[in-house]
């Protein structure tokens, strides 16, 4: 179908925990729907939306897929709907937020098995920062130990009372083989091939779904005065009237209907895609947000509203971009206003690029679909927009210093040195990262010594980026633990000479400078005095001491590590009117402190790094006890608005290599975990060896 065509569209973000069959949910619609001949399984790697090498290995969605799909619902209203599959894994939290960052709902799964776990919290709390609308969709419901009731009250006890009901199982488990549906009072039966009848409501379940039914409209009216009016006279709204209202309390987050089904027998999944049409608010009913007034670091600037209108500027967000090892840079984007058709020029207002459009397509998973165009709320891709990176903003006016709304921060809490494999790799290597990157922000690159260090949101986070680092960029690396960046401070005052004199024929190298190195207190840094008189050491040379001193303490002391919060005092010294140069006092600067180093030997400093966690209430103790056996200093602990605990420590870095990873298994994946640099303190004797 022509991408302009004028049928309703609606972008549907899918999350919640791994394991809570979203990849298998949206591979059931893409069949139903007739988008696919046969559904693929996430343990055979065949499903359209995990179809990296990396999620197939892992059975398990990484990053950000599309899947497009039409669908003609029972009211014979042509729509389309393009599927987000996002990941459940929290070290990618970071395409969750992707996803969701155009997002005009967000269909929350939930394991009728599992029940509520932390990644559905997580989802939930993404989504509800985000302000993207909620619907939840218990899954797995022929599965053994399949139990609605119970997760339906796991859902309202976590997210209140406003998770609604709509629909009802018709058995369970192995009998799952209907639908009733709450809002019309009638039983929705299946049969094998997925296709439905209608039926009266089963006799077991009619007094449940009467009083849900009851409960269900007094909740929907009360937000509408002309259908309250009407329910108190005793005029019940019909199933499309509370569907309307109903559609307008999910829009502004007031009601969260829950559905259900199976994705494996398709029971119900007919069902989700027509409510998903029905309920999900139009894209115009979520002004876009742009942030314009951006310096050239993308800092600043004040939030404006994007009306969804067709007819106005032509607006694009690349959202999301991706190495494809064929094609080359994918970028995934969402137009916010107007039109896109091929070979449209925009402006680049984030990077100040000129973009030429190239063909247009919508994807299902890795397969592009063509499109004549986009209009003003679809989701699509091009290829090759070099100069568009993740979260740019295009369009048809000149304006510079715009950016779309950012995602939460990330913080990365592991991390790995990287060695490259040959010098080849060792050339590409900085470049390949940068790439990487820019696909996924949440992944920093620093240096700490000589190491490379790559930082993420966890091991399989950091593992991954490395294998798709080899795969899509061709570059290979060894990994190993990430040195602690280590420093030293001079123990005490000491006075040395700095001495060169070499004569080789013709000019020799003569300088001469007497120093005295002395401690700062912590975090002093580096500070360089002049003390000098009478021109013993000419000023023109006094900046190159100064530079020598630097190179020596950045070079390392006595222990190998560099050297920080030092005074360097240049008290004297001598220089030859033809052999005295930059590069000698240079020299000789270098050699004054190192002696002086020597001299007065050097203390050993470690990192110390802030740590937040934040766990439900029942754990804090043993996150207190883990956090002491770490040489956790606690500073304090809050109580936040919905009563978990948070706790508030330093911990020395040495300590924090593993800590995400024990920190989950310790709290069933239940904390929420930032670390950030703090200061440096005295290490322990025998640290840093």
């Amino acid at each position: 179908m022509d991408a302009a065509s004028p049928v309703t569209h609606r972008t549907i973000a899918v999350v919640g925990g791994s394991g809570s069959g979203k990849t298998t949910l949206i591979e059931a619609l893409l069949h139903r729907a007739g988008a696919i001949a046969r559904k693929g399984s996430v343990e055979l790697g065949t499903t359209v939306c995990d179809h990296e090498p990396e999620e197939i290995a892992r059975h398990t969605t990484l990053g950000v897929s599309l899947a497009y799909l039409t669908w003609t619902t029972e009211e014979e209203t042509v729509g389309a709907l393009t599927l987000v599959d996002a990941p459940g894994h929290p070290d990618f939290a970071g395409a969750l937020d992707t996803a969701l960052s155009i997002a005009d709902l967000a269909l929350v799964a939930v394991s009728a098995v599992d029940g509520v776990s932390a990644g559905t919290k997580a989802a939930w709390a993404a989504a509800e920062a985000a302000g993207v609308p909620r619907m939840i969709v218990v899954t797995q419901e022929d599965r053994a130990r399949a139990d609605f009731r119970r997760v339906l009250q796991q859902l309202r006890d976590t997210f209140g009372g406003h998770v609604l009901p709509i629909e009802l199982p018709v058995g369970e488990e192995a009998d799952f083989h209907g639908i009733a549906d709450i809002l019309s009072e009638h039983a929705l039966v299946y049969d094998d091939a997925g296709h439905h009848h209608e039926e009266a409501i089963p006799a077991d379940l009619a007094e449940e779904e009467r009083r849900l039914h009851r409960d269900a409209t007094e909740e929907i009216v009360s937000h509408d005065d002309a259908q309250l009016e009407a329910y108190l006279d005793g005029r019940e709204p019909s199933a499309r009237a509370l569907e309307r209202t109903l559609a307008a309390e999910v829009a502004a987050g007031t009601a969260v209907p829950v559905l259900l089904c199976s994705a494996y027998s398709e029971t119900g999944i007919d069902r989700v895609a027509d409510l998903l049409l029905e309920l999900a608010p139009a894209p115009g009913d979520r002004d876009g947000r742009i942030v314009i007034g951006v310096d050239a670091e993308g800092d600043g600037g004040s939030s404006h509203a994007v009306s969804t209108d067709a007819s106005g500027d032509t607006l694009v967000h690349v959202f999301h971009t991706v190495a494809d090892p064929f094609v080359g840079q994918i970028a995934m984007i969402k137009v916010l206003s107007g039109l896109l058709r091929p070979g449209d020029r925009l402006h680049n207002a984030t990077t100040g690029t000129e973009e030429r459009m190239p063909a247009l397509f919508r994807l299902r998973g890795s397969e592009h679909l063509p499109a004549d165009a986009l209009r003003a709320g679809d989701v699509g891709a091009v290829a090759k927009l070099a100069g568009s990176p993740s979260g740019s903003l295009l369009w048809t006016r000149a304006q510079t210093g715009a950016r779309p709304r950012r995602h939460p921060l990330r913080h990365p809490v592991y991390a790995v040195a990287l060695e490259p494999v040959s010098q080849s790799d060792d050339a590409k290597l900085s470049t390949a990262l940068a790439r990487l990157v820019a696909d996924d922000p949440t992944l920093v690159v620093d240096r700490t010594g000589n190491a490379t260090i790559l930082r993420g949101l966890g091991d399989t986070h950091v593992a991954v980026a490395v294998e798709r680092l080899a795969r899509v960029l061709g570059v290979h690396v060894t990994t190993s633990a990430a040195p602690v960046a280590f420093r030293e401070t001079i123990a005490g005052p000491a006075e040395a000479e700095g001495k060169l004199k070499k004569q080789s024929g013709g000019h020799g190298q003569f300088a001469d400078v007497h120093l005295l190195v002395s401690p700062l207190a912590a975090g002093g840094g580096f500070e360089f005095v002049d003390a000098t008189v009478g021109g013993s050491v000419p000023k023109a040379y006094v900046p190159a001491v100064e530079r020598g001193a630097r190179e020596a303490l950045a070079a390392g002391g006595p222990q190998g590590h560099p050297v920080v919060d030092v005074r360097v005092e240049l008290r004297g010294g001598r220089a030859h009117s033809v052999d005295s140069s930059e590069m000698a006092f240079r020299t000789a600067a270098s050699l004054g402190v190192k002696a002086a180093l020597v001299q007065a030997g050097t203390v050993l400093l470690e990192p110390v790094s802030a740590v937040t966690v934040t766990v439900p209430s029942h754990l804090q103790g043993p996150v207190l006890t883990d956090l002491s056996g770490r040489r956790g200093r606690v500073s304090g602990t809050e109580t936040t608005d919905d009563g978990a605990a948070r706790i508030l420590a330093t911990v020395p870095d040495a300590e924090l290599a593993h800590y995400v990873l024990d920190l989950r298994s310790l709290t069933g994946g239940e904390a929420e975990l930032t670390i950030a640099p703090d200061r440096y303190e005295r290490a322990p004797h025998g640290a840093g060896g």
